[in-house]
Protein backbone atom coordinates (compact mmCIF):
# COMPACT_ATOMS: atom_id res chain seq x y z
CA UNK A 1 0.00 0.00 0.00
CA UNK A 2 2.95 2.30 0.08
CA UNK A 3 3.92 5.34 2.05
CA UNK A 4 2.48 3.08 5.62
CA UNK A 5 1.62 6.55 6.94
CA UNK A 6 -1.15 6.98 3.90
CA UNK A 7 -3.66 4.17 3.73
CA UNK A 8 -4.74 4.62 0.16
CA UNK A 9 -2.77 4.85 -3.16
CA UNK A 10 -4.29 7.95 -4.69
CA UNK A 11 -7.48 10.33 -3.98
CA UNK A 12 -10.32 8.99 -3.95
CA UNK A 13 -13.19 9.02 -6.58
CA UNK A 14 -15.95 11.05 -5.47
CA UNK A 15 -17.77 9.74 -9.00
CA UNK A 16 -17.35 6.37 -8.13
CA UNK A 17 -19.08 6.88 -4.78
CA UNK A 18 -21.92 9.25 -5.78
CA UNK A 19 -22.66 6.65 -9.02
CA UNK A 20 -22.78 3.50 -6.96
CA UNK A 21 -25.01 5.19 -3.53
CA UNK A 22 -27.46 7.63 -5.56
CA UNK A 23 -26.33 10.18 -2.48
CA UNK A 24 -25.56 14.01 -3.40
CA UNK A 25 -22.47 14.76 -4.42
CA UNK A 26 -21.98 17.14 -1.29
CA UNK A 27 -23.10 14.42 1.10
CA UNK A 28 -20.33 12.24 -0.91
CA UNK A 29 -17.55 14.51 -0.36
CA UNK A 30 -18.29 14.87 3.08
CA UNK A 31 -18.04 11.30 4.40
CA UNK A 32 -15.00 11.03 2.61
CA UNK A 33 -13.14 14.04 3.95
CA UNK A 34 -14.15 12.33 7.18
CA UNK A 35 -12.51 9.37 6.59
CA UNK A 36 -9.66 11.67 5.47
CA UNK A 37 -9.77 13.17 8.36
CA UNK A 38 -9.63 10.20 10.90
CA UNK A 39 -5.85 9.89 10.46
CA UNK A 40 -5.72 8.50 13.89
CA UNK A 41 -7.33 5.43 12.71
CA UNK A 42 -5.92 5.02 9.90
CA UNK A 43 -2.50 5.62 11.50
CA UNK A 44 -3.15 2.33 13.59
CA UNK A 45 -3.60 0.09 10.59
CA UNK A 46 -0.66 1.23 9.18
CA UNK A 47 1.29 0.57 12.27
CA UNK A 48 -0.29 -2.91 12.40
CA UNK A 49 1.01 -3.54 8.81
CA UNK A 50 4.56 -2.41 9.51
CA UNK A 51 4.66 -4.49 12.73
CA UNK A 52 3.67 -7.71 10.68
CA UNK A 53 6.41 -6.55 8.30
CA UNK A 54 4.15 -5.80 5.51
CA UNK A 55 5.38 -2.08 4.92
CA UNK A 56 5.08 -1.96 1.19
CA UNK A 57 1.39 -4.10 1.29
CA UNK A 58 -0.86 -5.58 -1.84
CA UNK A 59 -4.33 -4.44 -0.67
CA UNK A 60 -7.79 -3.14 -1.86
CA UNK A 61 -7.25 0.61 -3.23
CA UNK A 62 -10.21 1.85 -2.25
CA UNK A 63 -10.61 1.52 1.61
CA UNK A 64 -12.10 5.77 1.80
CA UNK A 65 -14.37 4.66 -0.90
CA UNK A 66 -16.17 1.48 0.91
CA UNK A 67 -16.41 3.70 4.08
CA UNK A 68 -18.28 6.21 2.34
CA UNK A 69 -20.45 3.54 0.80
CA UNK A 70 -21.20 2.14 3.93
CA UNK A 71 -21.38 5.57 5.93
CA UNK A 72 -23.89 6.44 2.47
CA UNK A 73 -26.20 3.92 2.43
CA UNK A 74 -26.63 2.67 6.24
CA UNK A 75 -26.56 -1.20 5.37
CA UNK A 76 -28.31 -3.28 8.01
CA UNK A 77 -25.68 -6.01 7.02
CA UNK A 78 -22.52 -6.26 4.75
CA UNK A 79 -20.76 -9.16 3.20
CA UNK A 80 -17.27 -9.20 2.27
CA UNK A 81 -15.46 -12.17 0.43
CA UNK A 82 -11.53 -11.79 1.44
CA UNK A 83 -9.63 -10.41 4.64
CA UNK A 84 -6.32 -10.94 4.22
CA UNK A 85 -5.02 -7.98 7.28
CA UNK A 86 -8.43 -6.44 6.96
CA UNK A 87 -7.97 -2.78 5.14
CA UNK A 88 -11.50 -3.27 3.50
CA UNK A 89 -12.99 -4.64 6.94
CA UNK A 90 -11.41 -2.11 8.77
CA UNK A 91 -13.35 0.73 6.71
CA UNK A 92 -16.94 -1.17 6.71
CA UNK A 93 -16.22 -1.78 10.44
CA UNK A 94 -15.10 2.10 11.32
CA UNK A 95 -18.48 3.08 9.15
CA UNK A 96 -20.78 1.23 10.66
CA UNK A 97 -19.54 2.25 14.37
CA UNK A 98 -20.17 5.64 13.23
CA UNK A 99 -23.73 5.15 11.96
CA UNK A 100 -24.30 3.06 15.44
CA UNK A 101 -25.81 0.28 13.63
CA UNK A 102 -24.97 -2.49 11.09
CA UNK A 103 -22.95 -5.67 10.90
CA UNK A 104 -20.55 -6.66 8.80
CA UNK A 105 -20.31 -10.45 7.78
CA UNK A 106 -16.78 -11.76 7.13
CA UNK A 107 -15.04 -14.75 4.87
CA UNK A 108 -11.51 -15.41 4.63
CA UNK A 109 -9.50 -18.84 3.55
CA UNK A 110 -6.28 -17.61 4.52
CA UNK A 111 -3.16 -17.98 2.80
CA UNK A 112 0.12 -18.98 5.38
CA UNK A 113 3.64 -17.04 5.08
CA UNK A 114 5.98 -19.92 3.65
CA UNK A 115 8.93 -18.76 5.70
CA UNK A 116 9.90 -16.34 8.92
CA UNK A 117 10.36 -13.68 6.44
CA UNK A 118 7.98 -12.05 3.37
CA UNK A 119 9.73 -13.72 0.15
CA UNK A 120 7.98 -11.69 -2.66
CA UNK A 121 9.11 -13.99 -5.06
CA UNK A 122 7.51 -17.32 -3.52
CA UNK A 123 4.28 -15.85 -1.11
CA UNK A 124 1.19 -14.40 -2.23
CA UNK A 125 1.15 -10.69 -1.74
CA UNK A 126 -2.07 -11.59 0.54
CA UNK A 127 -0.03 -14.21 3.03
CA UNK A 128 -0.66 -14.06 6.76
CA UNK A 129 2.60 -13.57 8.57
CA UNK A 130 3.54 -16.27 11.07
CA UNK A 131 1.46 -15.38 14.13
CA UNK A 132 -1.17 -13.65 12.32
CA UNK A 133 -4.63 -14.37 11.61
CA UNK A 134 -7.47 -13.02 9.34
CA UNK A 135 -7.80 -9.36 10.05
CA UNK A 136 -5.09 -8.68 11.74
CA UNK A 137 -4.22 -5.39 11.32
CA UNK A 138 -8.42 -4.56 12.52
CA UNK A 139 -8.21 -1.79 15.09
CA UNK A 140 -9.19 -3.18 18.43
CA UNK A 141 -11.88 -0.40 18.52
CA UNK A 142 -13.74 -1.91 16.07
CA UNK A 143 -14.13 -5.67 16.51
CA UNK A 144 -16.94 -5.63 18.70
CA UNK A 145 -19.72 -7.10 16.68
CA UNK A 146 -17.52 -8.58 13.79
CA UNK A 147 -18.90 -11.57 12.18
CA UNK A 148 -15.27 -13.15 11.12
CA UNK A 149 -15.35 -16.93 9.39
CA UNK A 150 -12.39 -18.34 8.43
CA UNK A 151 -12.90 -21.00 5.11
CA UNK A 152 -14.19 -21.53 1.55
CA UNK A 153 -16.61 -19.30 0.65
CA UNK A 154 -18.09 -22.32 -1.54
CA UNK A 155 -18.66 -23.55 1.45
CA UNK A 156 -19.90 -20.75 3.91
CA UNK A 157 -21.56 -17.96 1.86
CA UNK A 158 -24.42 -19.80 1.03
CA UNK A 159 -25.17 -20.39 4.36
CA UNK A 160 -24.45 -17.28 5.60
CA UNK A 161 -26.66 -15.46 3.03
CA UNK A 162 -29.77 -17.80 4.32
CA UNK A 163 -28.96 -16.54 8.00
CA UNK A 164 -29.54 -12.73 7.26
CA UNK A 165 -32.75 -10.79 5.49
CA UNK A 166 -30.78 -8.73 3.49
CA UNK A 167 -27.08 -7.74 1.83
CA UNK A 168 -26.79 -3.87 1.51
CA UNK A 169 -23.14 -4.12 0.44
CA UNK A 170 -20.95 -7.15 -1.05
CA UNK A 171 -17.53 -7.16 -2.01
CA UNK A 172 -15.83 -9.99 -3.52
CA UNK A 173 -11.97 -9.84 -3.10
CA UNK A 174 -10.91 -13.51 -2.93
CA UNK A 175 -10.66 -16.06 -5.90
CA UNK A 176 -10.25 -14.04 -9.20
CA UNK A 177 -12.08 -16.27 -11.79
CA UNK A 178 -14.57 -15.74 -13.48
CA UNK A 179 -16.24 -18.99 -12.29
CA UNK A 180 -15.88 -18.50 -8.97
CA UNK A 181 -17.12 -14.91 -8.81
CA UNK A 182 -19.95 -15.30 -10.39
CA UNK A 183 -20.67 -18.14 -7.61
CA UNK A 184 -20.51 -15.34 -5.20
CA UNK A 185 -22.83 -12.66 -7.06
CA UNK A 186 -25.43 -15.49 -8.12
CA UNK A 187 -25.41 -16.68 -4.30
CA UNK A 188 -26.14 -12.73 -2.77
CA UNK A 189 -28.09 -11.48 -5.54
CA UNK A 190 -31.58 -12.44 -4.20
CA UNK A 191 -30.49 -10.76 -0.91
CA UNK A 192 -29.55 -7.34 -2.12
CA UNK A 193 -32.14 -4.95 -1.97
CA UNK A 194 -32.96 -2.18 -4.78
CA UNK A 195 -30.32 0.39 -3.81
CA UNK A 196 -27.95 -2.32 -2.56
CA UNK A 197 -24.25 -2.32 -3.89
CA UNK A 198 -22.14 -5.65 -5.22
CA UNK A 199 -18.22 -4.55 -5.54
CA UNK A 200 -15.20 -6.85 -6.83
CA UNK A 201 -11.66 -5.79 -6.47
CA UNK A 202 -9.76 -6.79 -9.57
CA UNK A 203 -12.05 -7.06 -11.98
CA UNK A 204 -9.67 -7.06 -14.56
CA UNK A 205 -8.79 -10.48 -13.50
CA UNK A 206 -12.91 -11.53 -13.50
CA UNK A 207 -13.35 -12.09 -17.69
CA UNK A 208 -16.00 -9.42 -17.15
CA UNK A 209 -17.89 -11.83 -14.74
CA UNK A 210 -19.29 -8.28 -12.84
CA UNK A 211 -20.37 -7.42 -16.11
CA UNK A 212 -22.34 -10.45 -16.84
CA UNK A 213 -24.20 -10.42 -13.37
CA UNK A 214 -24.56 -6.87 -13.56
CA UNK A 215 -28.43 -7.20 -15.51
CA UNK A 216 -29.49 -9.34 -12.75
CA UNK A 217 -29.54 -6.14 -10.90
CA UNK A 218 -31.02 -4.30 -13.51
CA UNK A 219 -27.69 -1.97 -13.29
CA UNK A 220 -24.78 -1.19 -15.20
CA UNK A 221 -21.26 -1.73 -13.76
CA UNK A 222 -19.06 1.71 -12.32
CA UNK A 223 -15.66 1.24 -12.16
CA UNK A 224 -13.44 3.25 -10.12
CA UNK A 225 -11.08 5.13 -12.40
CA UNK A 226 -10.14 2.46 -14.38
CA UNK A 227 -10.85 -1.37 -14.90
CA UNK A 228 -9.55 -2.64 -11.65
CA UNK A 229 -12.17 -2.14 -9.30
CA UNK A 230 -15.82 -2.08 -9.90
CA UNK A 231 -19.33 -2.33 -8.40
CA UNK A 232 -23.17 -2.30 -9.57
CA UNK A 233 -26.08 -1.37 -8.09
CA UNK A 234 -29.51 -3.03 -7.69
CA UNK A 235 -31.57 -0.17 -9.67
CA UNK A 236 -35.00 -3.40 -9.94
CA UNK A 237 -36.46 -5.75 -7.72
CA UNK A 238 -35.29 -9.20 -7.22
CA UNK A 239 -37.58 -11.78 -9.45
Amino acid sequence: MGDPSVPIEESPDEGWVTGLTGAPAPEVRKVLAEAEADREFWDEVMRAHCGGGRESYAQIRAPFELYAMARLLKPRHVVEVGVSSGVSSSAFLRAIQRNGTGVLHSIDLPTPQKGARFDAGTDSPVALPPGHRSGWAVPPSVRAGWDLRIGSSRDLLPPLVGELPEIGIFLHDSLHTFEHATFEFTTVAPKVPVGGVVVADNCNWLDHALEAFAPRLGGTVRFRRGFDLGGVRRTSPSP
